[in-house]
């Protein structure tokens, strides 16, 4: 497999992440968004959303991180990242679409560009911006984790999950931005435990070969 990647990509972080749970072996192939690597004719003809990350599979590539990490799921049932139970499932996938839906897109990195190059924001002002929208975001997962978390360990029970996959990279950039993490004790605590992982912890953007 080859994972079309970018070291501070929040949304590779969860599909490295997942290819480290399972203990994948994968090509590290960087597309440097600063130099538009992204929107070059050669990648969009593999991905037209253009977007990061993309996994190469035999030739049919995948789009989109949470699909490409249920995807791995599928194949590679073990460890689960997601429960048995069908109301428990759609749990998790509430907690990380909480992240990929509503926290990640009004952050991402086109989004931060707009406010900088199209409406004239400064970097506090698209500081700003970033630090407003995951408070948002992270005090209504801040309460829905609380229930749901056995030791403020995992996200959903005592189990590892898709919702975890999601939130270290979320905590990672908004430590990054220097969000006001306190009111958010469960998912800090969480993320805390999370990062201490191999498997997280090898996935973390300071430590890809394209970090800079």
């Amino acid at each position: 497999m080859k994972l079309f990647n970018y070291f501070r990509s929040s949304a590779a972080f969860r599909v490295r992440i997942a290819l480290n749970l399972k203990g994948l072996d994968y090509e590290y192939a960087s597309k440097a968004f600063a130099k538009n690597e992204h929107r070059a004719a050669d990648y969009l003809a593999l991905n037209p959303q253009g977007l990061i990350p993309a996994l190469d599979v035999d030739g049919t590539v995948l789009s989109q991180s949470l699909a490409i990490v249920e995807y791995l799921n599928d194949l590679h049932p073990q460890p689960p990242l997601l429960p048995a139970d069908p109301l428990a499932r759609a749990q998790v996938r509430s907690m990380a679409l909480a992240i990929a839906c509503d926290i990640h897109p009004l952050n991402n990195l086109r989004v931060l560009n707009y406010l900088r190059q199209d409406l004239a924001q400064n970097d506090e002002g698209v500081s700003t911006w970033y630090r407003h929208w995951v408070a948002e975001g992270f005090r209504g997962l801040e309460l829905q984790v609380a229930k749901h978390s056995s030791a403020r360990r995992h996200c959903f029970g005592d189990s590892l999950s898709l919702a975890d996959v999601c939130l270290v990279p979320q905590v990672y950039n908004a430590r990054r931005f220097k969000c006001d993490l306190t009111p958010f004790p469960t998912l800090v605590a969480i993320s805390t435990h999370l990062e201490s992982l191999p498997a997280f912890d090898t996935a973390r953007p300071e430590v890809q070969p394209d970090a800079q």
